[in-house]
């Protein structure tokens, strides 16, 4: 890669300023049906109304574009979340708040991902019981693995390991979804100092 030559660009600290807000990434991880995506999406609406900029990346919505060459075998996972981690990492570099709604099943995973956004990382463990999962089946993805219909399917056919170094913990089975956006929201004021 000796022919690859970076540009500088302007400094961090300014876009920053100009946008009022340190860039960080909420890398929201769980089971199929937990309520990573719908946290996300309520979380960023509150931003929004705060006068916060941010940026959504979902799983689902990466599959359909920049991954959308990308199946479920744990070499694909791995590229998927490296992607992900690498996409999230200019944005936060930029000042923006990122929020990422991937499964992340595995530790090996969520290291890669930490490893490239290093401080800029921020991990939130969207907790449910696989059961909890299937019995709301907010896609009909349980139904379908239960039918065999889809491979490598998370907590079924292919492991999911819960977080140990989560940042956050939002247990769906016990709290509301606005009960789960309220303790990310004191996550960000205690940890970032960003609302």
């Amino acid at each position: 890669m000796s022919n690859i030559h970076p540009h500088a660009t302007l400094p961090r600290h300014d876009k920053e300023t100009l946008l009022g807000q340190r860039g960080v990434v909420l890398w929201f991880c769980g089971l199929s049906g937990s309520g990573k995506s719908t946290i996300a999406a309520g979380l960023e609406r509150v931003l929004h109304q705060q006068g916060r900029f941010t940026v959504r990346l979902d799983g689902d919505n990466l599959r359909t574009g920049l991954n959308s060459n990308l199946g479920f075998s744990d070499e694909d996972r791995l590229e998927n979340i490296r992607r992900t981690a690498e996409m999230a990492k200019v944005l936060a570099s930029n000042g923006v708040i990122v929020l990422c709604s991937l499964i992340t099943p595995k530790g090996i995973h969520r290291d890669l991902a930490r490893g490239i956004l290093d401080g800029d990382f921020a991990e939130i463990f969207i907790k449910a019981s696989y059961q909890a999962c299937e019995a709301r089946d907010v896609k009909g993805l349980y139904a379908k693995a239960a039918k065999g219909e889809v491979a490598h399917f998370t907590g079924r056919d292919s492991s999911f390991e819960e977080p140990q170094q989560a940042d956050l913990v939002i247990d769906t089975e016990k709290l509301s979804v606005e009960d789960g956006i309220f303790e990310v929201l004191e996550f960000l004021r205690a940890k970032h100092g960003l609302v």
